[in-house]
């Protein structure tokens, strides 16, 4: 809902005008407003006509403009919002729809009339964050607007886990849509600002919208006004002095209160007052009481505490003590440029140890008839000759032969025959036997696995080749792709992988994720096997889903002989992961120095980038591998490369806290002041991330305290804002400008101020902070600290204010009398 605001507006419920009129400015008769009536009957007539024509700007579309297949996007108490193709222009809008407007035949034209009024007030207003309106459309009536893929606040605030960053820049778009509306000359306020009408659109940015379509429900009275706020969902945002004896018009800080509702519906993602009728809500509000906040956590960052801060001063009892929206945005922009992460920690390589999910088949899983099948005759004295009985609950027309192929060839749990379980059980005469009934020597349990599989597990080379001799598929695969030879590779059983390559088993066979017997044995460090492997003729840069080769794989376990071997038998030392890694960045981001220096010293490149271009050095650094670090500078690593978001390993080293890697860096002529992403430099990120003696190190390396970032932040700034004492004494020794200002006007002092830090605002003040510093909203740290009620801060603040005006008159005066002209002594000899 927008609202004209103007001095001289009758209470809640006047006859003259409603308040709560979307958008409706009374203006003097003149020839404008006359203009703009015969402009809404013009348009009038063209939605009763149905076709497409131009009001103005205003585009009047009708039903046949749009294709057929309209989708319902978002329904409530508004009506129904639908997601529409232009059969033309072929783009997506949105049509709201309000069943409000056609509720009575008899106020058609009224209604027609009022929609278009809104909507030549909505079109006019241009701004990033405000929802684009497009025109109207006249069947079924409704306003045509830009479609915001990602719906509503409302929508994604219960179901998707938003980050801090993402949270706080939802906050601070927000009091930018709000500050323009309010900025307008008179300001528009909005009165409906909740969740609902706050979309989103495909890249999470922020558009305010109005779908409580306020203008065709005016009410004669106030509590008529809450009742249906009640049933719209929004009486959580109406401020207390709506429900007392007030018959002021809402005012600006209505939007305010609102405001503050939704930073703890953003922050908490949870419902405010949840569970609670409109009566206890009322109560509440009116009472002074807020939704519940929870205990701030660790786990938030620190400037939360600040924007919760903001929250409880948007949601006072009192409207004038409620900041405005031309103060919001700056603190939240603050707080949004801090709550960035403009270091993100490298991708780690999540190299888990590659196995089958399946166990070994267990052997006391049997058949119930295996005893009667294969007991032994006790009057063959023991030759092995195993006589077949007949179970007796078989027909006796049944044949012992016909009973024997039937228990043979019967399936059971799991898929599981009889030849599987002799197979487990390691007898090499049953197996025999069974096979030579003709026993399936393929059958597969549900699993995959086959005989030969369950031999090549159970490590028996014996049963493994009479099942080969018998038929067994040395290539076929379990549900995951598994062959014999993988389970053989695993194993480390370099005779039963012998055995099988014999055989025509596949030597480069893959399994679902792409990993070949070579993989296999190099992750597990079965050295023989490899070297079976690569003499018939395995491939060592295959890749698997990943892109890893066995060289990856034995680089991030540290198996530096399978290294070297891979690398004798021709592994490519520069093959490159999806990720863009090679061998050498896997090793150093596991700290695996062996592997290192041997890649290293038989030529791996020494600065090949990865995708997010971090080299081997800037993964080292991270990782605060000290002697890497050293190796790889010796091997020529660049220690100016940058990764994409610009940081140089120095950055990297400021960030984590490395003093020693600082060292290295600096007497390996690493550029102390280089700047990154935003322009930072490493002072920045050491002032912003890291602990006292690290800022403490690069300022003794000369590190210059006074560059300022992109938005104009300094080291000072940083330090401050962290409340880090020791970091603002060691800035200001080194002579950094204790009134440096950033973008929007703030000192240090202005930061200590906010921050509430009283011996750091004595510290900075001893230091030389002027007091009378005013920010770009033409704000002292003084009145900072008036505006967040900070009593201890004001007196300091007042008392040295007026020490400072005395000194300054003192100066004056000392000033006026040294430059009045001396007058010459009177002689007393003469």
């Amino acid at each position: 809902m927008f609202l004209t605001c103007k001095s001289g507006d009758p209470p809640l419920g006047s006859p003259r005008t409603s308040p709560f009129t979307l958008g409706v400015e009374e203006l003097p008769s003149s020839s404008h407003t006359r203009s703009s009536c015969w402009q809404c009957r013009a348009a009038s007539a063209a939605m009763a006509s149905g076709t497409e024509q131009q009001c103005g700007s205003l585009t009047v579309f009708s039903k046949e403009d749009f294709e057929e297949d309209w989708v319902k996007v978002a329904s409530g108490g508004f009506g129904c919002v639908y997601q529409v193709k232009h059969k033309k222009w072929r783009t997506v809008y949105a049509v709201k729809c309000s069943p409000y407007l056609l509720q009575d035949p008899g106020t058609e034209r009224t209604s027609v009339n009022c929609l278009m009024e809104e909507a030549t007030k909505m079109e006019k207003i241009k701004f990033q964050h405000i929802v684009t309106i497009y025109g109207v459309c006249n069947s079924p009536l409704g306003i045509v607007m830009e479609y915001m893929a990602r719906g509503s606040l409302e929508k994604i605030l219960p179901t998707h886990k938003m980050s801090w960053q993402l949270k706080f820049r939802v906050i601070h778009e927000m009091g930018l849509a709000m500050n323009f509306l309010h900025s307008m000359t008179p300001p528009l306020l909005h009165l409906d600002l909740k969740p609902g009408n706050i979309l989103l659109d495909g890249n999470m940015h922020v558009k305010i919208s109005d779908f409580g379509l306020s203008k065709w429900m005016e009410q004669s009275s106030r509590m008529q006004y809450i009742e249906s706020s009640a049933l719209r969902g929004t009486l959580s945002y109406i401020p207390p002095e709506m429900f007392l004896q007030n018959t002021k018009p809402p005012g600006i800080k209505y939007d305010v209160y609102s405001f503050g509702i939704v930073i703890w519906e953003v922050l908490m993602q949870k419902k405010p007052y949840a569970g609670a009728n409109m009566m206890a809500i009322i109560v509440k509000v009116a009472a002074g009481k807020r939704p519940c906040l929870e205990p701030i956590s660790d786990d938030w960052p620190g400037e939360c505490q600040q924007m919760v801060d903001l929250m409880k001063r948007c949601w006072d009892q009192d409207p004038k003590q409620r900041p405005s929206f031309t103060d919001i945005p700056v603190e939240t922009d603050m707080l949004l440029s801090l709550i960035q992460s403009l270091v993100v920690d490298p991708e780690n390589e999540r190299l888990v140890r590659k196995m089958s999910h399946k166990p070994a088949i267990a052997g006391n899983q049997q058949s119930d008839k295996e005893e009667l099948i294969f007991s032994q005759d006790t009057r063959t004295g023991g030759t092995g000759h195993q006589e077949v009985h007949v179970p007796p609950s078989h027909s006796e027309m049944e044949s012992p032969e016909d009973i024997l192929c039937e228990e043979i060839w019967r399936v059971h749990e799991n898929g599981l025959t009889l030849l599987h379980f002799v197979v487990i059980q390691g007898n090499v005469g049953k197996v025999k036997f069974l096979l030579s009934c003709k026993a399936n020597v393929n059958s597969q349990a549900v699993c995959g696995y086959t005989p030969l599989i369950v031999a090549v597990q159970k490590r028996s080379p014996e049963i493994c080749s009479v099942l080969i001799e018998h038929g067994a598929d040395t290539n076929m695969p379990d549900e995951d792709g598994w062959t014999p030879l993988h389970f053989a590779a695993q194993n480390g059983d370099d005779r039963i992988v012998r055995l099988l390559l014999d055989h025509q088993a596949r030597v480069n066979a893959q399994e679902h994720d792409g990993w070949t017997p070579l993989h296999l044995a190099s992750q597990n460090n079965f050295e023989n096997v490899a070297r079976v492997l690569l003499s018939r003729q395995a491939d060592s840069n295959t890749q698997e889903v990943d892109g890893k080769t066995a060289l990856h794989v034995a680089a991030c376990f540290g198996h530096v002989g399978l290294v070297k071997l891979l690398a004798s038998q021709g592994a490519d030392l520069e093959k490159k992961q999806k990720n863009h890694r090679t061998p050498l960045h896997v090793a150093v981001e596991r700290g695996k120095f062996r592997v290192v220096h041997y890649l290293l010293k038989n030529g791996a490149s020494v600065n090949s980038l990865d995708q997010n271009h971090y080299s081997a050095l800037h993964l080292a650094v991270v990782r605060g591998k000290y002697l890497i670090c050293e190796k790889l500078i010796k091997y020529g690593a660049n220690v100016e490369l940058r990764t994409d978001k610009g940081w140089t390993p120095l950055h990297l080293a400021s960030f984590k806290g490395h003093i020693e890697i600082i060292h290295l860096l600096k007497d390996s002529c690493a550029k102390l002041n280089a700047r990154g992403s935003m322009g930072w430099t490493p002072l920045h990120l050491a002032t912003r991330y890291s602990e006292e003696p690290v800022v403490c190190e690069l300022l003794r390396c000369g590190a210059d305290p006074n560059i300022t970032e992109k938005s104009e932040w300094a080291p000072l700034h940083f330090a401050v804002q962290r409340g880090s004492f020791l970091t603002v004494i060691n800035l200001l020794e080194c002579r950094a400008d204790v009134n440096v200002k950033n973008k929007v006007g703030w000192t240090p002092l202005h930061l200590a101020v906010l921050k509430g830090n009283m011996a750091i605002i004595k510290t900075l003040i001893k230091a030389g902070a002027l007091l009378n510093v005013e920010d770009i909203t033409g704000c002292t740290a003084l009145q900072l600290a008036i505006r967040h009620q900070k009593e201890n801060i004001i007196t300091l603040l007042q008392g040295k204010d007026s020490l400072m005006n005395a000194l300054q008159n003192r100066t004056l005066v000392n000033d006026v009398q040294i430059s009045r002209p001396r007058t010459a002594p009177r002689r007393t000899d003469l």
